[in-house]
Order: C-alpha cells, then structure tokens, then sequence
C-alpha cells in the first residue's frame, strides 16, 4: 500500500444538505472509494481538519470547510525518468517535466509526481504550481517559490497573459507543407468518459495558432500556441485539422488501458513560455532544450 506523505483537500459545498455528514460528503465526492475504507480512515487518523482536529463519520458537514486526507493505492508506479530544474531565483523555480510523469498526485500516482520530487529536491516544502500539463505531455512547468505570490502567477495562465509555445509530432497527408498555417477556434466540453473532451456547437472557448515547421517521410512536426488553457486542447485542435498526436492514447479513438509504453509517448512537448513577472515587472523567457522523437 502506497500512502500519500502529503495531504490532499477537499473543500465542503456552500450550501450542505441538512442533516450531511463527512462521510457522506467524503463518499459522494469520491464514489470509487468505499464508505468502510473512509471510516477506516478516519479511524487511523487520516481525515482531519487544517488544525489537525479529526474527522469523525459522525461530524456534520460545516460550509466551505476543508477536508484533509491522504490518498492511498495498492501500488504506486515509478516513473524512471528524471525531470530537470532549468531555472531558479528568490521567486520562481521553472522545471521540465518528462513524459508520463504527474504534476501533481492523480489515479495511482500518490508521491510520484513533478510536485513532490521537486520538494523533496530541493527542500522546499511551500513551493507551489503556478499551472500544469497532462501527464503524458513534457515541458516547462512554472513553479512559486513564495505561496503568497500563487495567484498572481496562476492569473497569467487563467487570464491569457502569457506566451506559450507547444512543439507536437502528427501523421500528415501530402497536401501538408512546411509553412502552412491555422488558426482553431472552437468550443470545448467534457465528453465521455468524464476525462476525455469533445468539440461541441456553441460560442468558442478555445483558441490556438498552429504552424507546421517540417515534414520528413509523411510525419510533421508542429509549433503550437494555445491563446486560452482548456484541458486537451492542442490534442483536440490538431485532431480537429485531420492531424491527430503521433502516440495519442484518447484522441481520436479512446485506447484499451495498459501499462504505459516508454516506448511510445505522446508526440506534445510544452517547448517555451514568455511573460512579463507581476511581481518584478521584467520580461521573463523560459525555454527547454528538449526534443521530440523527429
């Protein structure tokens, strides 16, 4: 049994239903999870308040209050590649993230992730994301080193305000040249499952420039700018011009679950990223070094 060494939270509604307990909360939030398993919990000590005061299944739902608790898997896979620390001051810490790695705790993944190896790295226990990517997507991944400083950061990926360029690798047919351009705009909702997105009618919600750079014995490679952060957005928006991901497992055909390929990883890469700080006031640029399989 693999055990989260930190806790994660959850955050009870505004409005509870009369008479709701944790435990009811706990087990509607999480439905894979057995209400035995949170009583268990709960008894171990797992489930507790900021203050460290714990729950019971008999303590009532209180608005907005937070739940923390700590994630627990069977086993936990170990992802054997290293993600590498490219910058770092008094504010920021930027990493590149390898492929099939988390950013933060997900599905069987309690410890090993970006978040975590950085902490334990460099001994920084307050350090914060200022945003993510998927897990099956490399690249930057900006960092705060000082929480109080988190949302202004996390503004500039939410607002827009930021520059972000994605290197990716498709299949193309022979009517795609170097230099050939599109702009994709469209509307973006949670399909089925629930982890996997559709294009859907209705006013847009996503925007991306891309440019394809190269083409060598039918493969392209790709610059990506995503002008707004919806999940699976450059995935969607190359499917949508014909050009699905090279190694893509969920678009556009969802693929039976294995064990992840090292092999194979999806062709995405989160390549650069440029803003202006809004805690200093200068131009930053960050960029990685790291190639795709081109």
């Amino acid at each position: 049994m693999a055990i989260a060494a930190k806790p994660s939270v959850a955050s009870m509604p505004i409005k509870p239903a009369a008479g709701a307990t944790v435990l009811d909360f706990l087990c509607q939030k999480f439905p894979r999870i057995s209400a035995e398993q949170w009583r268990q919990r709960m008894a171990e000590g797992k489930v507790h308040r900021d203050d460290g005061s714990l729950y019971t299944p008999q303590c009532c739902v209180v608005s907005q209050q937070r739940v923390l608790y700590y994630r627990e898997v069977p086993a936990e896979p170990v992802i054997p590649f290293q993600e590498q620390i490219l910058f770092e001051d008094e504010l920021l810490l930027v990493a590149c993230k390898p492929h099939f790695l988390p950013v933060i705790p997900s599905g069987p993944y309690v410890n090993e992730c970006l978040l975590n190896r950085l902490c334990k790295r460099t001994g920084l226990d307050q350090l914060v994301l200022a945003h993510r990517i998927d897990r099956e997507t490399a690249g930057l991944v900006l960092c705060c080193k000082q929480p109080e400083h988190r949302a202004a950061y996390q503004r500039l990926f939410a607002t827009g305000n930021i520059r972000k360029q994605y290197h990716a690798v498709a299949a193309v047919g022979g009517q795609i040249q170097p230099g050939m351009q599109w702009q994709v705009r469209n509307r973006l909702e949670k399909g089925e499952p629930w982890f996997r997105m559709q294009v859907v009618d209705g006013q847009p919600n996503s925007d991306s420039s891309i440019e394809c750079l190269t083409v060598e014995q039918g493969r392209g490679l790709f610059s990506l700018s995503p002008h707004t952060g919806k999940t699976h957005q450059l995935r969607l928006h190359m499917h949508s011009l014909g050009m699905a991901l090279e190694n893509d497992r969920l678009y556009p055909v969802l693929q039976d679950k294995t064990p992840d390929n090292y092999d194979r990883p999806l062709q995405l890469l989160a390549r650069q990223i440029d803003f202006i700080d809004p805690v200093t006031g200068e131009p930053r640029h960050f960029e990685t070094s790291r190639t795709l399989q081109f």
